[in-house]
């Protein structure tokens, strides 16, 4: 087998691997962003801390996390 044969033989095996489809987070990413606040209507992702949405809520409005975030429970 020579070197044109390899060569050839990858490309195959590149193209097949290139036809998969989008492997993009973007769209899943925003799906998760569940958590906004009442006040700018900012979203947040689902994974976010009590402790970052009270500093978005003290430092953007100067209110307290419950008057930005009124359904917000934390999670384990």
């Amino acid at each position: 087998m020579g070197n044109g044969q390899k060569a050839q033989m990858k490309r195959e095996r590149n193209a097949k691997a290139a036809n998969k489809g989008p492997s993009s987070q973007l769209k899943v990413n925003e799906a998760a962003k569940n958590i906004i606040c009442k006040q700018c209507f900012q979203t947040f992702l689902c994974t976010s801390r009590e402790k970052a949405l009270t500093e978005h809520a003290v430092n953007k409005h100067g209110k307290t996390m419950a008057d930005c975030f009124p359904g917000f429970v934390a999670t384990a």
